[in-house]
């Protein structure tokens, strides 16, 4: 195991922060696989399940089982963590931008485009190589002039040639829960399994540029846009990432952690990256994938006091009743219910609501949304 230390870029005069990363296997070597979590720095489940990973990865690093690259980043967002007003913490949104952490990555399909749409050939494997160096380019003469953006370049720049890519959140009170690209489902499938997941969500493009669609959409795009200008080059998808949410934030215990840091070493195995004697069984599914388009987010109809009826991971029809929503000032209560069939995964963790705020999310099968399908 190497660990290197990243330094940020200081926001102030005597201040400074650095992004610390854990490489496992031989560098170069495949498959690489490159994880990291709390990129939401307020959600602490990723963080408790990288440092079980980290003890596994080192035992299996030391016993010479490693086959491809594992790099693990076990603190995402040094600068959402220290970031606190009247002793809470604030890991969501920079509070010198107002920008979310986990959005506005850059396009890089559209950077690296003009370089590489006359360099792809017929062969698949020297077109992965060819894209995969105009992104190191590109990210090598980025010079980022702020704290938030040379976080941004130092993930992707240690992520952006990962064949697998897996960002560990969590929601507020939620089940487990997972979010990833079309084409990148069939390799998750197996991932969705080992960690028992009670919602898959799926979409072509989700929208705002988050850091998992950043890394696997580049390729889809490109094909894409080889496809409409009639080049039959080939171009595999090279990387696959997705977004694993750990539960809730409540949900941080080492009885959680260290099955779900054995369900990720599992992954591994499955996809030959840490070797083994007998592959792992990958578990009965627990859900059917739905796509993202298809959940609904269902909001306060006023202000009040939340009451929900409906738990996490219950099973929903059309009408049921999923919380009331109490005025005590007005005597009043109010019910939402679900507008969809499907299972409840996840819904806030404060019990008053203003008017129109967010409540729950249901994962339903009918796409019915269009635009940017993620919240705030």
């Amino acid at each position: 195991m190497q660990r290197i230390d990243h330094p940020l870029l200081s926001p102030s005069l005597g201040c400074h922060k650095t992004l610390t990363s854990f490489h496992f296997g031989t560098p170069g070597s495949r498959p690489k696989v490159y994880l990291q979590a709390s990129l939401h720095a307020e959600e602490l489940p990723g963080m408790l399940v990288a440092y079980h990973l980290r003890a596994l990865l080192e035992a299996a690093d030391v016993a010479g089982h490693l086959l491809g690259e594992v790099v693990l980043v076990p603190v995402a967002n040094p600068i959402g963590l220290a970031q606190r007003v009247d002793h809470k913490p604030m890991g969501r949104f920079d509070l010198d931008t107002s920008e979310n952490f986990n959005r506005h990555y850059p396009d890089l399909a559209k950077a690296v485009w003009p370089v590489v749409q006359e360099a792809l050939g017929a062969d698949p494997l020297a077109n992965v190589a060819t894209v995969r160096r105009a992104i190191g380019k590109y990210l090598q003469d980025w010079n980022p002039d702020t704290e938030l953006q040379s976080l941004r370049h130092r993930l992707l720049t240690l992520s952006y040639d990962a064949d697998y890519v897996v960002d560990l959140h969590c929601d507020c009170e939620s089940v487990m829960h997972f979010y990833t690209e079309q084409s990148c489902w069939p390799q998750f499938e197996p991932l969705t399994r080992f960690l028992q997941c009670h919602a898959v969500l799926l979409a072509k493009n989700s929208g705002s540029g988050p850091f998992d669609e950043c890394l696997s959409g580049v390729w889809w795009q490109l094909a894409d846009q080889l496809t409409a200008v009639g080049n039959a080059a080939p171009l595999p998808q090279a990387c696959c990432s997705c977004t694993i949410e750990l539960r809730g934030e409540g949900d941080v215990s080492h009885a959680l952690a260290q099955p779900d840091a054995k369900a990720l070493i599992s992954y591994l195995q499955h996809i030959q990256v840490i070797g083994c004697a007998q592959l792992p069984m990958v578990p009965p599914a627990l859900c059917q994938a739905t796509p993202l388009a298809g959940s609904e987010t269902l909001y306060a109809p006023s202000a009040g006091v939340v009451v929900f009826v409906a738990e996490v991971g219950q099973l929903l029809q059309v009408g049921d009743v999923v919380a009331e929503v109490i005025d005590p000032i007005a005597n009043q209560k109010q019910r939402v219910v679900a507008g969809v069939s499907g299972t409840l995964y996840a819904r806030i963790r404060d019990r008053y609501v203003t008017a129109g705020g967010e409540l729950c999310k249901i994962a339903g099968a009918t796409p019915f949304r269009t635009g940017e399908l993620l919240g705030a």
